[in-house]
């Protein structure tokens, strides 16, 4: 058995282990600060090593098949992990892992049905799975806040809420505040990335192309599809998510579902 691709990967890995010594001085910090934090500071670097270098093989192996069916268990795998870690963050949303995941769905569908049609990216692995990573991370986090902020927005205004609601209101027109409210908050970030884009950092697909030796205007060619696709897929998703809860925050009588609000 050929075992020379294990050799060249462990000669790889030198320089990340070296790169420990700065996880050293993090942790070495966290205990003269007495933070408690050394434990998961070692730990989460543990797990990011094995879960990078998994995926690494995961990742060449897809590659070497050129195959569209990886591409599409693949991209449904990072939408499943995904939908779970946003609803782990709106946790009081009833069924709120379904909800985070189909939203992402949507998002991410829409925008790389786009991208595949214009032929910005080759329909191949080595492109489909990175991009769709990028894209699905961020609806990820922005759906999260969204879900999240919608919430906790409803139950701090309960009574204006259901003030509107008394007064003839539907679910939508009576928490229309609290929606824009949570959309503003979510979507902020992604926007102020997208204004400061070159002039703090290099954002990483950039940084990435350069150092792999293409051209700065390629990069950043590159980058601005990049920046397009995270902020449709952001605002798809996050749309998508409040229609979906608001069925959850109400009644059929088209009154506030008390035990999602019940819980702090």
């Amino acid at each position: 058995m050929d075992w020379d691709w294990l050799t060249e990967f462990l000669k790889g890995m030198i320089k990340p282990a070296v790169a420990l010594a700065i996880v050293g001085v993090a942790i070495a910090l966290s205990y003269l600060q007495r933070l408690g934090l050394e434990w998961e500071m070692a730990y989460s670097t543990f797990r990011a090593f094995v879960q990078l270098s998994v995926i690494g093989f995961v990742l060449q192996f897809i590659f070497n098949q050129d195959n569209a069916v990886w591409i599409v268990l693949a991209y449904l795998f990072m939408v499943c992990v995904a939908g779970y870690t946003a609803g782990q963050r709106a946790k009081h949303v009833p069924r709120g892992k379904y909800v985070a995941g189909l939203s992402i769905l949507a998002g991410t569908v829409v925008t790389m049905f786009m991208l595949i049609i214009l032929k910005v990216f080759p329909f191949t692995p080595r492109y489909m799975i990175p991009v769709s990573g990028m894209v699905v991370g961020n609806a990820m986090t922005v759906t999260g806040v969204t879900m999240k902020k919608l919430r906790d927005d409803i139950k701090l205004q309960m009574t204006l809420v259901e003030t509107a609601l008394a007064l003839g209101a539907t679910p939508r027109q009576a928490t229309l505040q609290q929606v824009r409210g949570s959309l503003v908050i979510a979507l902020s970030p992604v926007l102020d990335n997208a204004k400061t884009l070159g002039l703090i950092a290099l954002p990483g697909a950039m940084t990435g192309l350069i150092m792999g030796g293409a051209s700065p205007l390629e990069a950043v060619q590159l980058q601005i599809v990049v920046m397009n696709m995270l902020i449709g897929a952001a605002t798809v998703s996050s749309i998508m998510s409040t229609y979906l809860c608001w069925p959850l925050f109400f009644t059929r009588a088209y009154q506030l579902e008390a035990t999602v609000f019940a819980t702090e």
